[in-house]
């Protein structure tokens, strides 16, 4: 049996009418579009919530890898999420940390726009603090307060498309944070707030 985790659900609104007796004119017009919208099935949050979300990753360095569902009928799996766990760990101190699910959620969508079947290729995913300090050390464009630390963020790449275009698209998308090193060839995703360098 897979265990699921309770996803963040949108919230349901409540029907306007039943919220007062006396309505006027344009209460009553509102309440009339209310209940249209309560009553509409298959609307795109009710997609959202009920959609199935899948997710390919590869490690680099090693042959570590999932591919699979993460998310079903409004939950993310538990399995999933700790398969991806270790994906993301820390390589260096082979360290595991829960990742934020929303990282997979922003990686999905990603992959969805550019029409992606490939695995992402896993550059760095979670890192402990002491394994982000030593990075900071030897790289000035490392942040000494990284998402990394939190779960939130991952270095990747889609081999063989090209970088610039994964961050053009990914910045325009608004789920998060987006850094392009076009150097190393990767692309910076996070799930905290939307930004872009």
């Amino acid at each position: 049996m897979i265990r699921v985790l309770q996803g963040n659900r949108p919230h349901e609104p409540e029907c306007p009418c039943c919220a007062d007796a006396r309505l006027g004119r344009r209460s009553l017009i509102g309440a009339g579009l209310g209940l249209l919208a309560c009553t509409v099935p298959g609307g795109a949050e009710a997609q959202v919530a009920r959609g199935t979300r899948r997710v390919s990753v590869q490690r680099a360095y090693t042959s570590d890898s999932f591919s699979g569902v993460y998310f079903a009928d409004g939950r993310y799996v538990t399995e999933a999420l700790r398969k991806l766990d270790w994906v993301f760990r820390d390589l260096s101190r082979e360290e595991v940390t829960p990742m934020d699910p929303r990282l997979f959620d922003v990686m999905n969508a990603v992959a969805a726009r550019m029409e992606a079947n490939e695995a992402f290729q896993v550059i760095s995913g979670y890192r402990s603090p002491e394994t982000n300090a030593a990075t900071a050390r030897r790289s000035g464009r490392v942040s000494t307060v990284s998402l990394h630390m939190s779960g939130m963020a991952g270095d990747m790449r889609i081999p063989g498309r090209d970088s610039y275009a994964m961050a053009r698209l990914a910045a325009t998308m608004g789920l998060g944070g987006v850094g392009l090193y076009r150097r190393d060839g990767f692309v910076h995703l996070d799930c905290g707030q939307s930004r872009r360098w």
